[in-house]
């Protein structure tokens, strides 16, 4: 068996894959591109799902690559075992439709076995394979694989819910008995079980079945092959470490985290060094996230990245780390994976000054989650209680990133035990809430045979043509090709087309189709592309159509008019926003639509007033200065080259490309419509900008007539406000207004002096009203205030020290309120606020609770208070 670096094993991968007619797909962003379905991608197969479902037919069926993942689901195993990680890379080789089991298993024997690869002992490998899967099992025999060494497992069945399913090949490697960490007899020692000993290596997805909604099994139209291989394991096994975490991919790191610990070894065969093993995984996945553009945030995947930080801050401060260091292995990082990612070390500055801010603002949270959970621990002391409740070891573990590891550790220390039951159904819980919004992590939709068969050649002519003859060559009813419709909603495809089917965040045309007599036959809801690339038209039929007959296509002029427009301006704002907010501003999405555009970009602070103006200046200039926009079609390596030109937000572009490029402004690889000069934007007004997630900000805007209108609105309400105000000039409404907030402001103030008088004037009234109740001293009032007064009021009886029980009654906009105060000699008698509370606000139909010196309740039956009293005062009686 060869020793190979990380980098060498990675690249013989896609190489021998290559050689077997197989494109190598780049690893695409950890952030997915137009799936809700994932927080991030997470599979190798996880960008490829639009083949796989037949969306997209891809100009080759056979694809390899090696894809950067995230997965984050068992975060708490990560440095415990040794092979979790947050951060992974899976290479993978996939057939769409192509091949199937009897080249597959040949090819990864050959790749594992052969002297010209990894050169593996055959004798080592062991595969488990699905029980009624007689094929494969006949084909690893075949290769070379002992009959012994093939399992049959009733677990080997990817299926995942509705969708693409089916047997699945798994591929372990025996790594001796040096490794073996259970009994012999142990049910678990066994390749397949969990053990030490036998580690997989290889995943063979043989997908061939769809999972139908009834439940039902059914073969697919075209079989699929989908693998899976995880680099770091498989690093393990060549560079003969125990765990992963001593391979070439983590060690350097933990090499820099040992000289930057209180002199702490790393030793893989120390339970102590888990620590290491967090950190090292987290600095790999927060360096990645945040180079791919997830920013941390307090939701989704910004939470993620958050958590990550947290967690290795932690395990720092265990090494003897005090202050911000994770930011100082980003450059770590970036060198151990440049060879195939040079994206890390290219943005390391930005990525290290984000993760050394997050640390920073860590440091302040952590001090106050400590002041939490020791006034938890106080509260405990003082009650004679010795649980920590779940609810609150989840709160620190979600708000302020206390693992449930480390309040144990505190409550130990105190001689208290943790409610861990109650964590993990907190726990499990946020989980459940997580994957309700999400929906299901790996959903992928059916094949559609129909379209993915129709390979009719079909060109778009609409960049220069808004009206065209074409003939019609495919019409689809009900998923099923037809030679004719008469009515209703059909799909239609054309030889030639100048409907633009919505790509890129540009809308579709819509339009007309029309008989050779100019009679409208059918009317152009919407334009997608077909699985082979076609644009297919959705069109409400009103006449007879006919395969092969001749029709008049003729889109929506007016809307494709605004739509260019807005799409050009799209273009300037992108560049615009790089020279405002910075050059790492990039595109997270974007909706050109004919009344308005969108535009998303990766941000975690919003655009200042200033900022949003200084971009308006900028495309307005470039709208007035009239710039020819230019479009080419050229070489994808010479686009980049010559014209410098970049892509808009993770598209896949093919060896050509279009690129449309705006003066020396903005040069951008784009396949939509755009305006032939600048100068027809007329105008451009941002309407707004807002967050729309974890580190994504979104600006809209209107461009033209549109943006006309918006201005005239705004001044028509300037106009309105003044009228109000008084004003006869619009210039003075600023000033005007900022008068009336301090007018605003300064009766507020006198409003609250006054209240504090009248709060004053009813203590004294209240407190002079003192009744002998069982030998307590005990004031029960109640007076037309709301609960802030009762509050205030309160405060004041401690201060006094006026009775030994305080009852107080409140009415307020047709609510009441109750307070409850008790002395620290009531208390020692037995009196507690909290019990009182719970007792006397059922009848003001409210509930609440509190301390054992005071506690409030609220409700919405005012009318209750004088038996809330008397309930109270019967209370008092019974100690």
């Amino acid at each position: 068996m060869k020793n190979l670096s990380s980098a060498e094993i990675r690249k013989m991968f896609l190489d021998f894959f290559q050689t077997k007619g197989h494109t190598i797909e780049p690893s695409a962003s950890l952030v997915p591109v137009n799936d809700p379905t994932l927080l991030w991608v997470n599979s190798g197969v996880a960008t490829l799902k639009k083949y796989f479902d037949g969306t997209v037919i891809p100009k080759n069926p056979r694809i390899t690559n090696a894809q950067k993942c995230i997965r984050t689901n068992d975060i708490e195993n990560v440095g415990k075992t040794a092979r979790h990680q947050t951060f992974f890379e899976m290479l993978g080789n996939f057939s769409v439709g192509d091949y199937f089991k009897k080249e597959v298993i040949p090819w990864a024997f050959e790749f594992l076995t052969s002297p010209e690869w990894l050169d593996m002992d055959k004798n080592l490998l062991y595969v488990t394979t699905y029980p009624k899967d007689t094929e494969t099992q006949k084909l690893w025999a075949e290769v070379g694989i002992a009959q012994d060494h093939i399992l049959k497992i009733e677990d080997n069945f990817w299926d995942i819910g509705e969708g693409p399913c089916g047997p699945d090949s798994e591929i372990f490697y025996d790594r001796g008995q040096s490794f073996n960490n259970l009994a012999e007899d142990d049910p678990e020692n066994y390749p397949g079980g969990e053990n030490e000993r036998y580690l997989e290596v290889w995943n063979i997805v043989f997908s061939e079945l769809n999972h139908l909604p009834s439940g039902k099994y059914v073969e697919q139209p075209h079989k699929n092959i989908d693998t899976g291989m995880g680099l770091e394991r498989l690093v393990s096994i060549l560079q003969g470490t125990k765990t992963n975490f001593e391979t070439d991919l983590f060690k350097p790191i933990i090499d820099h985290v040992e000289s930057l610990s209180d002199g702490r070894k790393y030793d893989a065969n120390k339970e102590d060094d888990i620590s290491f093993k967090i950190i090292a995984d987290h600095a790999r996945t927060v360096s990645f996230a945040v180079g791919d553009g997830a920013l941390p945030s307090n939701e989704g995947r910004g939470y993620v990245i958050r958590r990550l930080i947290r967690r290795a801050v932690l395990n720092g401060k265990k090494l003897g780390i005090n202050g911000p260091f994770l930011y100082k292995l980003v450059p770590i990082v970036g060198q151990i994976m440049e060879s195939y990612y040079p994206e890390v070390s290219q943005q390391k500055e930005f990525i290290a000054k984000t993760i050394e801010l997050e640390e920073k603002r860590f440091s302040e949270t952590l001090n106050d989650g400590l002041s939490l959970l020791n006034g938890i621990i106080d509260s405990l002391h003082k009650n004679n209680k010795k649980i920590i409740d779940g609810a609150d070891a989840f709160k620190l573990y979600d708000t302020y990133g206390f693992p449930l590891e480390m309040t144990r550790e505190y409550a130990h220390d105190e001689g208290l035990d943790v409610d861990e039951d109650g964590f993990k159904k907190n726990m499990e819980e946020q989980k459940q809430r997580a994957r309700s919004a999400r929906g299901n992590l790996q959903s992928m939709g059916m094949q559609d045979e129909t379209l993915m068969e129709i390979k009719t050649p079909s060109e778009f002519v609409g960049y220069d043509n808004n009206e065209i003859k074409a003939t019609l060559k495919d019409i689809i009813v009900s998923d099923s090709e037809v030679e004719s419709v008469d009515v209703g909603q059909a799909q239609l495809i054309f030889d030639k087309t100048p409907f633009y089917a919505e790509m890129g965040g540009q809308v579709a045309d819509i339009g007309g189709i029309y008989d050779m007599s100019g009679n409208q036959v059918a009317e152009v809801t919407d334009v997608q592309h077909a699985p082979n690339g076609q644009n297919i038209h959705v069109v409400t039929v009103s006449s007879t159509l006919n395969k092969n007959d001749e029709y008049e296509l003729k889109i929506d002029g007016d809307f494709r008019e605004k739509v260019r427009h807005n799409h050009t301006a799209t273009h300037l704002l992108d560049q615009a926003l790089r020279e405002v907010v910075g050059e790492r501003t990039h595109q997270a999405g974007s909706l050109v639509e004919p009344g308005y555009l969108r535009f998303d970009f990766n941000s975690n602070q919003a655009l200042t007033d200033e900022q949003i103006s200084h971009l308006e200046k900028i495309v307005n200039e470039k709208i007035w200065d009239a710039i020819p926009v230019k479009t080419e079609v050229l070489p994808i390596e010479e686009a980049k080259k010559k014209k410098g030109a970049i892509a808009m937000f993770s598209e896949k572009y093919g060896d050509i490309v279009r690129v449309v490029e705006i003066d020396d402004y903005s040069t951008e690889f784009c396949g939509g419509t755009h305006a032939r000069n600048t100068s027809e934007l007329g105008l451009f007004k941002i309407t707004s900008e807002s967050a729309i997630g974890s580190g994504i900000r979104r600006v809209e805007a209107v461009t033209g007539e549109e943006a006309f209108e918006y201005l005239s609105n705004q001044l028509q309400l300037l106009q309105e406000t003044a009228r109000n105000m008084k004003v006869n000039q619009l210039k003075d409404v600023p000033a005007r207004a900022a008068q009336l907030v301090e007018d605003n402001k300064a009766l507020n103030r006198d409003n609250q002096n006054l209240k504090v008088k009248l709060t004053s004037q009813k203590s004294a009234e209240v407190f002079d009203k003192i009744e002998e109740i069982n030998d307590f001293k005990v004031i029960a009032n109640a007076i037309p205030a709301d609960m802030a007064t009762l509050r205030q009021m309160a405060d004041k009886w401690k201060n006094d020290q006026s009775s030994d029980i305080l009852v107080l009654g409140g009415s307020a906009d047709k609510k009441a309120s109750l307070v409850v105060a008790v002395s620290k000699d009531a208390q020692a008698r037995g009196v507690k606020a909290g019990d009182v509370i719970k007792k006397i606000a059922k009848e003001i139909q409210g509930g609440g609770g509190g301390r054992p010196d005071m506690a409030q309740a609220g409700g919405k039956n005012p009318a209750g208070l004088t038996n809330a009293l008397q309930l109270a005062k019967d209370v008092i009686k019974s100690y």
